[in-house]
């Protein structure tokens, strides 16, 4: 599916596609948008505005990166964007909940070690700064390359290499403290 033109489809195909798409990346694009606002609710928000301008725009994918990177900067120019918006600036949310997965055939004690240290690091994660934390989400959540992650982002290999090295530096000293 990720080396594939566009071009030729016809509407089913395209449709079809993009269920797919829906389907293998919806989850994964809901946990960046919420790495982004931190509110599960709007992640949600954001995800199905995400896929509706992507099924909008899929006559225009050009075939030049995989459709998943496509659709990675789709998802965070979108995030980038909220952020930056008036409603994000000046609408107060009040309810927060946790998007942390917890696996199961553990026992209970392990299972409460287990969620603490992940909420930590999730926490610790969540505070550092956005150019930081896109880069630890993409590399470390997502295993996306650091060729990818500079296309995505659309920053050179070295700004993303820099970036990672000092956001790690600084999640270790977080998490020391």
């Amino acid at each position: 599916m990720e080396e594939v033109s566009i071009e030729g489809y016809e509407a089913e195909e395209k449709e079809a596609l993009f269920n797919e798409l829906l389907t293998k990346h919806g989850q994964e694009i809901l946990q960046l948008c919420y790495s982004y606002v931190k509110d599960p609710s709007i992640a949600e928000d954001l995800t199905q505005d995400i896929f509706v301008k992507c099924y909008k725009s899929l006559h225009t994918y050009s075939g030049k990166s995989k459709l998943r990177t496509w659709l990675w900067r789709i998802a965070i120019n979108h995030c980038k964007d909220y952020l930056k918006s008036w409603y994000h600036k000046n609408v107060v949310m009040t309810e927060k909940e946790s998007f942390i997965k917890s696996s199961s055939n553990r026992d209970v004690e392990d299972l409460v070690v287990q969620k603490d240290e992940d909420t930590r690091l999730a926490s610790a994660v969540m505070n550092l700064p956005v150019t930081y934390r896109e880069i630890i989400y993409l590399f470390y959540f997502e295993e996306l390359s650091i060729k990818e992650i500079s296309f995505v982002i659309k920053k050179n290999e070295n700004t993303v290499k820099t970036r990672l090295r000092r956001a790690k530096k600084l999640l270790k000293k977080r998490l020391e403290e």
